[in-house]
């Protein structure tokens, strides 16, 4: 890594610069942490729209939104018949429904929201991020990994399933997400989110546990194919070991768990909680050999603050008051590296990730960068685009099996009208 972390002492982790771990008291921590007066100015700028441009903003992203889940819902329920009948097929048609998801999300950030997205990495990923002719990013990353990240907005996992559209193969279907029980009751989406396999916790791991496991088994399955080889299918397990975003409430509970605890509390990230992420890695080794990193940052987000006094829905969508820039720094471990049979000893190892983090996100306050790829990828290290489709009209693929679907429905009328006639 060439930029070199001043601000703090550092030592080696798979070839980049992470921080030294001292364990100052704990009261000191908590202090420093106490939330600043609001800045004036907001990281993006000014309001670009006025009111009557909002309101607009707001109609038509509300119909385009509610029309494309309308429409994912529903392909869902053509196809959910096949699960009584073979099961594969099933879930090889809900990932396609994923998909569409992906394409709906990335589209509407594409309209109405866009922002730069600049990427770098260390040395565990060099050749894994490529720069394409038309300006796109492009990974590389293995079919079947845990992905964990650092949680600064609702949006992350937005930007974080862009990845897996971008990664080559393609990698949006396969995404699963652990979520909060609630979500799973939001109409429509609620649903949507049950098809895709996705994972609804409570926070309480006596009632998590069985269900965990139940859908970690099902993610490891071996299945086989025609010639009686055997194979997995494609997963990306998205876990963000924080619990929620980084947040005024949430810096005040991480400060009072880092003093309960005796640790040092991070100042630009929680500390992470390890249970539910050791649960997962337990139940997967054997069937993943890589767990990826992303650090997160937002440009501009003054120290002391919280994303989500910036970029929420109102700001991002309707405003014109999007993130300037979304920063990734990816990261790679391998599983058998990872000290999973002790609980403390993980603890220990996902605690120092995560002081890592925020080193890492301390650097780039004072920079305005993540530190370079140590492949030199893109532009002085770095590859800048934005989240957009591959080609203008794909969003289009969200409605083809209920275009199709209609087209078979009136050919069948028509049949049915000659003969009846």
């Amino acid at each position: 890594m060439e930029t070199e972390l001043k601000h703090r002492n550092v030592t080696k982790t798979n070839g980049s610069a992470v921080p030294a771990t001292p364990a100052p008291a704990p009261e000191k921590e908590a202090v420093a942490y106490q939330p600043k007066p609001e800045p004036e100015a907001h990281p993006a700028g000014e309001i670009k729209h006025g009111r009557s441009v909002q309101i607009f903003r707001g109609v038509t992203l509300g119909i385009y939104f509610g029309l494309s889940c309308l429409a994912v819902v529903l392909t869902q329920l053509i196809g959910a018949p096949l699960y009584f009948f073979d099961r594969n097929l099933f879930y090889s048609y809900m990932a396609v429904t994923k998909q569409s998801f992906a394409l709906l999300s990335m589209s509407v950030t594409q309209w109405w929201g866009p922002t730069v997205m600049r990427i770098s990495g260390d040395a565990s990923v060099a050749g894994q991020i490529h720069q394409t002719e038309d300006g796109r990013v492009e990974f590389s990353f293995p079919e079947r990994i845990v992905l964990i990240a650092n949680h600064q907005i609702y949006t992350d996992w937005l930007y974080l399933w862009w990845a897996g559209y971008a990664n080559n193969p393609q990698m949006h279907g396969y995404i699963y997400i652990i979520l909060k029980e609630s979500l799973k009751y939001i109409p429509v989406l609620g649903q949507g989110m049950l098809f895709y396999g996705f994972i609804f916790m409570s926070r309480k791991m006596a009632v998590d546990q069985p269900r965990l496991a139940y859908r970690l088994q099902r993610l490891k399955e071996e299945h086989i194919a025609p010639d009686g080889s055997k194979y997995l299918n494609p997963m990306w397990l998205l876990l963000f070991p924080e619990g929620t975003t980084v947040t005024k409430n949430g810096r005040a509970k991480s400060v009072k768990w880092s003093q309960k605890m005796g640790y040092r509390d991070p100042e630009h990230v929680l500390l992470p909680r390890s249970t539910g992420t050791l649960f997962c890695l337990r139940e997967l080794k054997g069937t993943v050999e890589y767990v990826y990193d992303c650090t997160v940052a937002y440009e501009g987000i003054p120290r002391g603050h919280y994303g989500e006094d910036f970029f929420g829905l109102s700001s991002t969508y309707l405003q014109g008051r999007p993130p300037k820039s979304v920063n990734f720094y990816w990261r790679r471990f391998r599983v058998d590296d990872i000290p999973l049979e002790d609980d403390s000893e993980f603890d220990a190892w996902l605690r120092e990730r995560w002081y890592e983090k925020d080193a890492l996100i301390e650097d780039y306050l004072n920079t305005g960068r993540f530190p370079r790829a140590t492949d030199d990828i893109g532009t002085n290290g770095y590859v800048e685009t934005e989240v957009r489709t591959k080609y203008a009209g794909e969003f289009t693929r969200i409605y083809v099996v209920l275009g199709a679907v209609y087209l078979i429905w009136r050919i069948l009328m028509r049949i049915w009208a000659r003969f009846a006639g």
